[in-house]
């Protein structure tokens, strides 16, 4: 069996092809959150970070709310994407466990669907706890892992949702994906929520916040009705623990 590709691998052969994928107005998930994922996180003038930023979309929504932001990606191509759309105030082209920054850097550290693409979840923790204010916080959104595990029976918006095998364990996800034209080839890791709360503690983190989002406008949308009854994603809140690690 073939190794799958490393992230920065992935994401170097796809970056064309998300940055016309995300760039689509309301053509995948994210726009159906949007607003709910500006008040999770909340408006403010301090210093942010994006870790793997992609083409920037994240990263305009921090700008909106206030702050002074930085984004990051490994891959170059998506840092001059994010960066050609005005996405930040700064950029670094940038491996998440190996971040250019000074410790204590950011008051905000935004981790927005990355977690489950990268080859490190520990080291990358580590990397964000270092470049974090004391007072700071970090703000992760996931696919949630449950949805992971399952699908929905049917297209009908009552359909049930189904798990597939088991919930549990670390598995490599693969697939493309097709709509309204366009194509995106996805790839990361699928883990069981536990498996993040300990990478989280083990980093010197503590949850203070779990949202499980509801779509901000289902109605007349069978897909997004269906996401209203079964979590799509999952957002979480952490706090670097004083003196963790020493």
């Amino acid at each position: 069996m073939d190794r799958p590709l490393s992230d920065r691998e992935h994401w170097t052969r796809v970056a064309a092809e998300w940055t016309a994928w995300a760039r689509s107005p309301d053509h995948d998930a994210f726009w159906a959150y949007r607003n709910a994922l500006a008040a999770f996180v909340g408006e403010g003038t301090g210093r942010a970070l994006e870790v793997g930023c992609g083409e920037g979309r994240v990263s305009r929504e921090l700008k909106a709310l206030g702050y002074q932001v930085t984004a990051t990606d490994i891959v170059a191509d998506l840092v001059e994407a994010a960066e050609q759309a005005n996405s930040a105030h700064a950029y670094a082209i940038a491996n998440a466990r190996d971040l250019p920054f000074e410790d204590e850097s950011f008051d905000l550290v935004m981790a927005y669907n990355v977690l489950m693409d990268v080859d490190d979840l520990s080291g990358t923790l580590q990397e964000i706890r270092r470049v974090l204010h004391p007072e700071g916080r970090l703000v992760i959104s996931i696919v949630h892992p449950f949805r992971d595990r399952g699908r929905f029976a049917g297209p009908d918006p009552d359909a049930p949702f189904v798990l597939t095998g088991t919930y549990f364990g670390l598995q490599h996800f693969d697939g493309i994906e097709e709509r309204d034209g366009l194509r995106m080839h996805f790839a990361g890791w699928s883990m069981p929520l536990e498996h993040y709360a300990t990478a989280l503690e083990n980093a010197g983190f503590a949850i203070t916040s779990l949202r499980e989002p509801v779509p901000d406008d289902a109605a007349g949308r069978t897909q997004l009705q269906q996401w209203a009854r079964v979590p799509l994603f999952l957002w979480l809140k952490a706090r670097p623990l004083p003196d963790a690690g020493t």
